[in-house]
């Protein structure tokens, strides 16, 4: 009666234990409100390793505290405790038993994941391009509008067709709960359905770089008909001939653009690459001990062929050199939609002497 009436104590004292901990890990281990329908089953799974966890760290920790004071040798008592040389059954039983335990869990995983990565019926696509230090997002099904945000319907699967520029990134957004890893020279895919309007933040979860902290962007969830009244906003785009070569080359510097925000400020703080403010046509310090002059000339060469004058306390290899290329082929492409010459590099020249 009296190994019995242990067993009932350390039982209930193992359920307080597991419900109190379960407990303390909504405090500690609070997840973020769930805003798309893959984050149902996800949670589901977090829930179930959290009451395991609970459950056999308080089976661990009650038996070997329950011991210690229930058990402990008497005072006095110098003989030698019993000499038990095993039991095949009890470590039979604490073998399989976990062993069916990962099983099950790794089984319900892959229920999970084949749930979330499954195509759905009405999927919406949009690609998705990760560079050093910022996100760019088109929409081929409307008309290959662009934007810097990532603006989604709400209750609609969407595909994001992902690709990296240079090295490998990663989208996570955590009230999604789903993430995946943009790689270089490979597209990846993940599956979001929104299932709540508001208003979040898309985070690179890979270390990828010197302002990998920065490389954010907002994602906005909205109704099917604020979704189309944006997308018709967009394909609307700027008509880039009556604009001026500041107002092109403020443009063509944003994220909706070349993204050269990412690394360079137009506020004389610190950044990857040297601030845009008070450059022009001022002396600046070149890694070699040299000093050259900010005039057109090196603004050009700095944009087109960026390790050619590496300036003091900045790194080369940072900024692509690709850009001769990509100015290329986009002033053909407005040129042939608008009529109209474009040079982007002098435009961002222009732009970068009105900030003085």
């Amino acid at each position: 009666m009296g190994r019995f009436r242990h067993f009932i104590n350390i039982i209930i004292l193992v359920i307080l234990s597991t419900v109190a901990l379960r407990l303390l890990f909504d405090v500690i281990l609070a997840l973020p409100m769930a805003a798309s329908a893959e984050a149902r089953p996800i949670d589901h799974l977090f829930n179930g390793h959290f009451w395991m966890i609970s459950f056999l760290f308080s089976l661990i920790m009650v038996m070997m505290i329950y011991s210690i004071f229930v058990f402990r040798r008497a005072d006095g008592d110098e003989t030698d405790g019993p000499h038990i040389h095993g039991n095949s059954k009890l470590e039979i039983t604490w073998t399989v038993i976990p062993l069916m335990v990962v099983l099950g869990f790794g089984v319900w995983g892959a229920f999970t994941l084949n749930e979330i990565t499954r195509p759905k019926d009405g999927e919406m696509t949009v690609n998705v391009t990760g560079r050093q230090w910022s996100w760019s997002f088109k929409y081929p099904e409307q008309g290959d509008a662009a934007a810097a945000e990532l603006v989604l319907p709400v209750n609609r699967t969407i595909v994001l067709k992902m690709n990296a520029e240079d090295v490998i990134h990663s989208f996570w957004v955590p009230e999604f709960r789903v993430k995946q890893d943009l790689v270089p020279g490979r597209e990846t895919t993940l599956r979001i359905t929104p299932t709540e309007i508001g208003n979040y933040r898309l985070r690179c979860a890979e270390i990828c770089g010197q302002n990998h902290t920065t490389m954010e962007a907002d994602v906005k969830v909205v109704s099917a008909e604020d979704f189309q009244a944006w997308i018709e906003q967009k394909s609307a785009g700027p008509s880039f001939a009556d604009m001026t070569p500041e107002e092109r080359g403020a443009y063509w510097a944003s994220t909706e653009g070349f993204a050269c925000v990412a690394c360079h400020t137009t506020d004389g703080t610190p950044s990857a690459g040297p601030t845009w403010q008070g450059l022009y046509m001022h002396n600046v310090k070149l890694a070699d001990g040299s000093t050259t002059e900010a005039n057109d000339e090196y603004l050009h060469n700095s944009i087109i062929d960026p390790n050619l004058q590496i300036v003091d306390g900045f790194l080369p290899n940072v900024m692509p050199g690709n850009f001769g290329d990509r100015f290329a082929e986009r002033e053909q492409e407005v040129g042939a939609a608008e009529g109209i010459d474009l040079d982007i590099s002098a435009d961002l020249i222009a732009y970068i002497k009105s900030l003085q």
